[in-house]
């Protein structure tokens, strides 16, 4: 571990002997509920990862080397931030060379902004990376803690032609493989938590794991990562509705230090063509603020120019995301905000995909 770094509880299970060692994988406890009980006056807790392992008795059987670093105070996923990005970016990175593998315990509510945000700082690393967490905690009588971590793991492991099957960050929940920049969370009541509207999955598990290659980013054996961490917190969200009011547009463009905006319209990119409201976007992009353009559906494709209200946007050079979710255009924002000197660059990537996060159309 670099000395940046604060000091993380390392545990060997060794489920396996050597000789017959499938992989070796890193899994990385942040919290979520997957490691949570409930205490005495039924308040969720978090539960120390050996407990967790004692009640799997099934990782034995997968034949793998598995190693734990546990977060020294794990953490609600709802209190994420750029630090603990940076903290699990780094952990990964070197130990890259370690582990065929690495499995993360998340919370699900910010899962798929942390998986987006590790697509872009581990670009190229190769291996599996894949995120996972429980509705229900593992001490609940129908958690579905025990059968996420294991076929996280199973998938982990997988191989084809002898190099890892999914080398790409990705999120594993309810049988279902996603694209971790293509995720997002839909419910919080079932077991089904997560979607991915506007990118093929890349594997469904059942009695066997069903991966769908074509859709899986290819492994590249002369791929070297390229580690960056640096992100840029100075960007919002502004979501577009009926009547929205000019002074609160105005208010939120003119924050201090404000480099980056999300701009949420209706249907595929479109929004209102009042002349206060194109000029407030017109003196942002002045004052150097980039704006980028994501739909508020849940499958929304933003065509900048298709209707005559999205024409206007393009006109004065608002960035069009296509395809992009919410949670992969903020962390894609924040993290070329934060590692591009030049804002033309930062808009170009922008419109381009990173790691497979959006389509060209």
């Amino acid at each position: 571990m670099g000395d940046n770094l604060p000091k993380y509880r390392i545990v060997d299970i060794n489920k396996t002997s050597k000789k017959n060692t499938k992989a070796s994988i890193l899994i990385i406890y942040t919290g979520g509920t997957i490691g949570m009980e409930h205490d005495d006056s039924g308040a969720l807790i978090a539960l120390n990862f050996n407990e967790i392992v004692k009640r799997a008795p099934s990782l034995s059987a997968l034949g793998l080397k598995l190693t734990v670093i546990s977060f020294p105070n794990p953490f609600d996923s709802s209190n994420v931030t750029i630090s603990e990005w940076q903290d699990l970016g780094s952990i990964i990175y070197e130990n890259h060379h370690h582990y065929d593998g690495f499995v993360v315990l998340h919370g699900t509510d910010t899962m798929s902004f942390t998986a987006s945000a590790m697509s872009y700082m581990l670009k190229g690393i190769n291996k599996p990376v894949i995120f996972t967490g429980a509705q229900l905690p593992i001490s609940a009588i129908r958690s579905d803690a025990i059968p996420n971590l294991v076929t996280a793991l199973e998938i982990a492991s997988e191989k084809k032609d002898e190099n890892p099957a999914v080398p790409e960050v990705c999120i594993y929940f309810d049988y279902q493989l996603m694209r971790g920049n293509r995720a997002y969370k839909k419910r919080s009541s079932q077991f089904a938590a997560f979607g991915c509207e506007n990118y093929p999955l890349l594997a469904k598990a059942g009695i066997s794991i069903n991966y769908n290659h074509s859709a899986i980013i290819n492994f590249n054996p002369d791929e070297v990562m390229d580690f960056k961490n640096k992100f840029c917190p100075d960007v919002i969200i502004l979501k577009i509705f009926p009547s929205i009011k000019e002074s609160y547009v105005r208010h939120l463009l003119s924050i201090k230090d404000l480099k980056g905006v999300i701009l949420e319209t209706y249907g595929s990119g479109n929004a209102p063509t009042q002349p206060w409201f194109l000029n407030c976007l017109k003196e942002a992009i002045k004052n150097g603020i980039v704006i980028y353009n994501v739909s508020q559906l849940i499958a929304g494709i933003v065509i900048q120019g298709r209707y005559e209200t999205s024409k206007y946007l393009e006109g004065i050079g608002i960035v069009s995301g296509n395809d992009i979710t919410r949670e992969a255009a903020i962390t894609k924002l924040m993290f070329l905000l934060g590692t591009e000197v030049n804002i033309d660059d930062v808009r170009q990537k922008l419109k381009a995909p990173l790691c497979g996060e959006l389509t060209v159309l």
